[in-house]
């Protein structure tokens, strides 16, 4: 950087979304057909031909780039394998609020083996888990409430 030189990654990516947003806010149609086609897109013309540009930019990019796939990946690469699970992290999983473990049914807690194998038998049992997040402000945090 020191030396005027960009740093790799905008190099290679930041400059290429650079340079298609603005081919397409400009309406630059052959600097466009030429990233399309080096992309490997099929762009229908009902989006290239759309008055918002936001609109040809979208589909180029969730063809180009999709959401859904970097998500995916990036979540399938980052987050540990279920069978990597230890039997503490388990127990802390089955337990709702100040319950315990041992304070559970026989049955559920015949589970915990079942949670850690993973398996896709037909006689194993189908273990579900929901949970739901919500927005809170952060001011009610219990790290951040005044003592």
């Amino acid at each position: 950087q020191s030396k005027g030189k960009k740093p790799l990654f905008v190099q290679l990516v930041l400059d290429n979304i650079w340079s298609l947003y603005e081919a397409v806010m400009k309406r630059d149609k052959e600097k466009i057909e030429k990233i399309v086609s080096s992309l490997g897109l099929k762009i229908g013309a009902r989006e290239s031909r759309h008055a918002d540009p936001k609109v040809h930019l979208n589909a180029i990019c969730s063809q180009w780039l999709p959401i859904s796939d970097a998500v995916l990946s990036m979540v399938c690469n980052k987050i540990a394998s279920p069978l990597d699970i230890t039997a503490e992290r388990v127990e802390k999983l089955m337990c709702v609020g100040a319950r315990t473990f041992d304070s559970l049914p026989p049955e559920t807690q015949e589970l915990r083996s079942a949670f850690m194998k993973c398996s896709s038998e037909g006689t194993a049992p189908v273990i579900v888990f929901v949970s739901k997040m919500f927005a809170v402000d952060a001011k009610a945090l219990p790290h951040n409430k005044p003592r």
